[in-house]
């Protein structure tokens, strides 16, 4: 991507942006959409766990991002993938859960999974991203 100008280098990293917006809002979309067609609410508990998602990563990793990929690392770094791991298996049990005990049905599970699954999409992109040298989250 060296060859390429500055306007053109500007408008694919606008694109990605974009990109990530629409996946972002899509998973939202699937999320209100899972509770309001089937007039249940309960699935909204998941959205617990995309706000919690995040948050071990913000709080304990600090400005290393690549201690999260490698194997070795101190406390807080295993600590901080435990708990996004956590959150991972939360955001997927809940609905299973709900599913299992008959609370919603299987229309609403679908719709669940389908927005978790775009929202991990979401995350591996804004990961791919930040690893670029114009964009630097961490």
């Amino acid at each position: 991507m060296a060859g390429l100008s500055r306007s053109l280098l500007a408008c694919l990293h606008t694109g990605q942006l974009a990109f990530l917006a629409i996946l972002v809002a899509g998973g939202i979309t699937l999320q209100v959409l899972a509770c309001a067609l089937y007039n249940n609410w309960w699935p909204m508990l998941t959205v617990i766990m995309y706000v919690i998602l995040p948050m071990p990563l913000l709080f304990f990793v600090g400005s290393n991002s690549t201690s999260l990929m490698s194997s070795d690392g101190d406390g807080w770094v295993n600590f901080t993938k435990f708990l996004t791991g956590a959150s991972v298996v939360g955001s997927i049990a809940i609905p299973s859960i709900l599913k299992h005990a008959g609370i919603i049905c299987w229309g609403a599970l679908l719709m669940e999974l389908s927005s978790f699954l775009i929202f991990g999409v979401a995350i591996v992109w804004f990961l791919h991203m930040s690893n670029e040298d114009s964009y630097s989250m961490f």
